[in-house]
C-alpha cells in the first residue's frame, strides 16, 4: 500500500483550499498558508492522514465488511463508480435519498420492489400486462435502477462511510454520525471536519485530486480483500489437515470396553502368581 508522495499530491492540485472568506476555521490546523486570497493546504498533514485513512479501510475489507461510497457531485460521479466498482463496494452517485440509512428498512423495500419487476419480466408475467401497465412499470424501475442499482447487493448497513464533499453530502454524514457509522471523508478549507472520523484534508472538487485519493484507498482496500481471501485458504487447509476428532463411545461400547480390560488385568495377574510363588520358595 503506497501513499502518495508531496510531489504526487502537488501535481494533482491537492493543496488548493477555497477563497479565504468561505474558510471554516475548524480546518486551520490543516492549512498551509494563503496565497492570493486563497487557502493552500498543508500537503503533509494530508500525506498523513491519507495513510491513516487507506489503513483503517484495509482493515474493513479484510473484515468482509463493506464500505459506502457517496458523491453526488459532477466532477467526482464516474471516479467514484468506477473505483467502488473495483473493489466490489456499494456506492450513491445520484441525490442522497433521505433516510437511507436511518430508514434503511424502507430502502431495502424498494430495491426489492425492484428485483420483483425483474422477476415478472422473466416469468412472462409482464406479458400478460397492457401498454399503459408496462411503461408505468418500465419508468418506475428505470427510476429505482437510477437511484438504488448501485446499492442493490447491500443487505445490510455498511460499516463505513467515504464521502467526497462532506459539505455537498452533509445529510449523509448526519445520518452515520446518528447511527454510529465511521465516516471518511475528503474534506475541503470551506467543510467542518468534526462530524469526520477520518478526515483527508484536500481539495474536493478537481477531479485529479478525488481519483488521486481514491486510487491509494482502493487499493489499500484491494490488499485487504487479498489478505482476507489468502487467510480463508489457510484456514481451509488447517482445517484439512487436522485429525478426525475419534467418535464418541456410547454406553454399551464403554461397558464391553471395560470388561475387556478387566479381563486382561486378571489374566496379567493370574501369570505373575506362580512367578511370584517361585521367587518366595
Amino acid at each position: 500500500m503506497a501513499t502518495p508522495n508531496f510531489d504526487q499530491l502537488l501535481e494533482a492540485g491537492c493543496h488548493f483550499g477555497h477563497l479565504k472568506r468561505k474558510w471554516n476555521p475548524a480546518m486551520a490546523p490543516y492549512i498551509f498558508m494563503e496565497r492570493n486570497g486563497i487557502h493552500i493546504i498543508d500537503l503533509y498533514k494530508t500525506a498523513a492522514k491519507l495513510d491513516e485513512a487507506a489503513a483503517a479501510l484495509k482493515n474493513i475489507a479484510k473484515s468482509g465488511k463493506k464500505v459506502l461510497f457517496v458523491a453526488t457531485k459532477k466532477q467526482a460521479k464516474q471516479v467514484i463508480a468506477d473505483k467502488a466498482t473495483s473493489v466490489n463496494m456499494p456506492y450513491v452517485i445520484e441525490r442522497w435519498p433521505g433516510g437511507m440509512l436511518t430508514n434503511f428498512p424502507t430502502i431495502r423495500k424498494a430495491v426489492k420492489k425492484m428485483a420483483s419487476i425483474d422477476k415478472m419480466s422473466k416469468d412472462g408475467t409482464f406479458d400478460n400486462l397492457s401498454k399503459r401497465e408496462k411503461l408505468q412499470i418500465t419508468r418506475q424501475r428505470a427510476k429505482l435502477e437510477k437511484t438504488l442499482g448501485s446499492i442493490a447487493d447491500l443487505n445490510r448497513l455498511p460499516s463505513a462511510l467515504f464521502v467526497v464533499d462532506v459539505r455537498e453530502e452533509h445529510i449523509a454524514v448526519a445520518e452515520a454520525n446518528r447511527l454510529g457509522i465511521p465516516v471518511f471523508g475528503i474534506v475541503d478549507t470551506n467543510s467542518d471536519p468534526n462530524p469526520v472520523d477520518f478526515v483527508i484534508p484536500a481539495n474536493d472538487d478537481a477531479s485529479k485530486s478525488i481519483e488521486l485519493i481514491l486510487d491509494t484507498v482502493c487499493a489499500a482496500m484491494l490488499e485487504g480483500l487479498e489478505e482476507r481471501k489468502v487467510e480463508k485458504v489457510d484456514n481451509k487447509d488447517a482445517a484439512e489437515g487436522e485429525e478426525a476428532p475419534k467418535p464418541k463411545r456410547t454406553r454399551v461400547a464403554r461397558r464391553k470396553a471395560a470388561e475387556v480390560e478387566a479381563e486382561a488385568e486378571a489374566l496379567a495377574d493370574a501369570e505373575e502368581a506362580p512367578a511370584t510363588e517361585e521367587a518366595a520358595e
